[in-house]
Parts: C-alpha cells; structure tokens; sequence
C-alpha cells in the first residue's frame, strides 16, 4: 500500500482541548447532507499557517472502518465516558474547503465563532479537504516576523506621525494580526485603506459588526473616517516602495467604501495626480452603482465584488441589503466591465451549496451576462450548518436534486471548461498582472 494511501484517520478533541486520533475510524468530511470518508482522492498535506479547532457543543461524525458505516460519537470508544468534540482545519489564504468538519449539532449548540471548517484527518500528518486555487505568498506568516513588521510601524511613525489611518493599521497589524495590515509595514503587495465606518449590509458573517449576542465580531470597525489626505498619504507611501503595488479599499475593519465614497474620489484624485503608479482598488458590495462609476473616472483600477451566490433570495438571505437590491450589484459590475476596468468577485465558498447543481446554473448565467475576469475563491467564515439552514429557508428549489452537491472541484473544473478566460485566484491582482488580460477582452469586444 502505498504511503498516501487509504482513508485519514479521525481526528477528535477533548474537553480540556487536546487533539487525538480515534484509532478504527476514519476522518468525514460533509457538503450538505453528502458525507464523505477523507482520503487521499479528496484530501491533501495541511498546509502550513493553518490552525486546528475544537467544536464545542457539537458531536464528531465519523466512518467505522470495521461495521463500514458513518457513525455520530459522543464519547470516545476506546475511553468511555471521556467526552469528545469535532476538529476542523482553518486553512491558510489560497486554499479553498472542498469539504466541512462533519458533526451533529447537540440541542444546546450555540453559533460557531467566524471562521470556516475544513475537515481535517490524520495519515503521515494533517491532511484537510482543501484545494490550492493561488499559491502566491501574499498572506503567508512566515515572510511576517513580529520584530520586522515593529520596524515597520516605527518607520512609518516617524514619516507619517499625525497620521490618523497609519495608527489605525498598527492595530490592525498588531492587535487583530492582521496580514493585510502587517504588508503595509513590511513594504509588500497589497496596503489597506480602511475608510468606512458604515454599511448597507447586514451580512451574516461581518466580522466587525454583529448584532446578535450568540456571534462575537473578530475585530472593530474602524471609528472614523480618514481625510484624503490621510489615504493618499498611505497609499503613496506604499505606491512608491513596492513594486507592482496594491492599495485598496473595502477591509474587514470597515463598513462599505461606498458609502463614503466622496471621501475616496478625494483621495484617488489626490494619488493619481501624484503618480500613475500602483492600483487603485476597491473590495464592496457593489451597492451603488453610480458612485462606483464616480470613483471608476476618478481613477480607480479595479474592483472586487462579494456575493455569496448568484440567486437572488440567497443573495438576500446572506447580505440582508438595506436600500439597495441585487440588480444594483450587477449594475456595479457591468459599469465597471463598461469602463474597461477589471472586476473580480469575491465568491464565498460554501460546501453543500456553492457547489450544488442549482448555485452552479446561476453562476454560469450570471457570468455570461457579466464577463468578470476573475472569481476569487474565498471560504464562508460562518457556521456551516447554520448557513445552509438559513439558505434553504429563504428559498428551496422544487427538485431536490437541485440542492445535491457536486463537488467543489466539479464546479470550478466546469467554470474553466466554459470560461476559459476567467482567472481563478484569491488576492487582488496587480494591474501589470491583469493588463494582458484586459487588452485581449477589448480586442474581443
């Protein structure tokens, strides 16, 4: 047999958080209601960076090798009595989950923190359901040392002191640790320009505003909106020592740059009279299309769009828009292609439902009608389960072999058949990267 061969062991948790493996079983991965025993077809080397978790409240689902048949536990077989909890893998940056932790919620199961659940088993080390959609080392860890990104942050207090928007990335770099942040500091890829304290959305999974008490945010917004002055200061610091440089809008820290949108055309104006250097980009929702048109002939580059299908009612259900529809998002889109700029989406990948036959007919259609030029692949950071209650409540396709999963591989493997031209990837791109690709869609045009 050969090494990487057979099923991965499962994996378990006790209550004081020590991680083991439970010898005769084998680790499940889930997509719905579709189960899976992890092997070497559907599981690969965990990557570095990535971390294991614990699941409280909630039972481990597993395959019994012997009686070959999947199993829910509620203590470990080899030590009754001795409680045991699921493990899931949060997976490193350019990985996408092709399947969750499997489990059964226990009746007092409270909402699992914002993070995605990638099942993970053991066999010759960790291995995880995930796939590698970019292999750039843009938010890799170990290019981050803690005492290179402090040199950074007092570099930039003594060049920047009063700026208000540099305070606010030490505590994004330092604080939430976040890689974004920590970029700016070490003089690499993409800066953030966090703007908005404000958003039109209410979405399920916002990591820095939740209003219900069983979902705790990962980090605050931002608490207040810096002047032009302050973003072009950023972001022309940043411009000017990297390479192929990124600064961009829209962060986890913030509301939609949208919704301060005069602010940002300031700014751009600012930076673009400065240098013709770097992109300019925005992450949003799209909600505002003719402020989006604004900042596009102000001089911004590129533009991610987050969706997390392309039916409407789950569209809806997940974003819980305020004043805006899903039309508005499309409308965003197409500006942006009308423009000759280069629009993304930022796709959140759930398994069990980004990859069922009804999501995958919509999305085609809504590429069609929308010639993106990239899909950044990016986990759903919400409690699997819940997630998929809430889309099948807001709306349920008649068949039920709509809703039957086909896989995450399937599914991107079938965008690549019938859009060859899209890129598939989980960053933003530089515009050095992007502008052959770009030439070539107006020559087809």
């Amino acid at each position: 047999m050969k090494k990487n061969s057979g099923p991965a062991t499962a994996l378990v948790a006790n209550e004081s958080g020590d991680i083991f493996e439970i010898e005769g079983y084998a680790a499940v991965g889930m997509a719905g209601d579709s189960l899976a025993p992890l092997t070497s077809k559907n599981a690969i080397a965990m990557p570095s960076g990535g971390e294991l978790m614990r699941l409280p409240g909630r039972k481990p689902l597993l395959y019994n090798l012997e009686k070959g048949r999947f199993e829910t536990l509620s203590e470990n077989p080899h030590r009754p009595g001795e409680t045991i909890y699921p493990v899931a893998a949060f997976n490193s940056p350019g990985y996408v989950a092709s399947l969750t932790s499997a489990f059964q919620e226990t009746p007092n199961a409270q909402s699992l923190p914002l993070f995605s659940y990638a099942a993970v088993g053991w066999r010759h080390g960790f291995q995880t359901a995930a796939l590698l959609i970019d292999s750039e080392p843009r938010q890799n860890l170990k290019f981050m040392k803690p005492e290179n990104v402090w040199r950074g942050i007092e570099a930039m207090r003594k060049k920047m002191p009063q700026n208000r928007l540099r305070k606010h990335l030490e505590t994004c770099a330092t604080t939430y640790g976040c890689p974004a942040g920590k970029n700016f500091f070490l003089h690499r890829y993409e800066a953030p320009l966090p703007s908005s304290q404000v958003c039109n959305a209410r979405c399920m999974g916002c990591i820095s505003l939740q209003a219900s008490n069983e979902i705790t945010s990962s980090q605050n917004r931002i608490s207040f909106t810096p002047s032009p002055e302050e973003i072009a200061e950023v972001a022309l610091e940043h411009i000017k020592g990297v390479p192929c440089a990124v600064v961009s809008f829209g962060q986890g820290c913030e509301g939609d740059p949208l919704m301060v949108w005069e602010t940002l055309e300031s700014a751009i104006r600012i930076i673009r009279s400065k240098t013709r250097m770097g992109t300019i980009h925005m992450n949003t929702n799209g909600s505002r299309p003719d402020q989006a048109a604004k900042l596009f002939d102000a001089g911004l580059d590129s533009m991610r769009v987050s969706i997390n299908s392309a039916v409407e009612a789950w569209y809806n259900a997940y974003f819980r828009p305020l004043n805006y529809t899903f039309s508005d998002v499309k409308k965003s889109i197409g500006i942006g292609l009308s423009k000759k700029k280069f629009v993304s989406i930022n796709y959140l990948n759930c398994p069990g439902f980004t990859d069922t036959p009804q999501e995958r007919r919509a999305l085609h259609d809504f590429i069609k009608r929308l010639p993106i030029q990239m899909i950044q692949w990016r986990n759903l950071n919400f409690d699997p389960k819940r997630y998929l209650d809430a889309m099948r409540d807001a709306w349920e396709p008649e068949n039920p072999d709509a809703l039957k999963p086909e896989g995450i591989k399937t599914i991107i493997a079938g965008i690549r058949a019938h859009f060859p031209k899209i890129i598939h990837g989980y960053f933003n791109p530089p515009k050095e990267k992007f502008k052959t690709q770009t030439s070539t869609r107006r020559h087809h045009e």
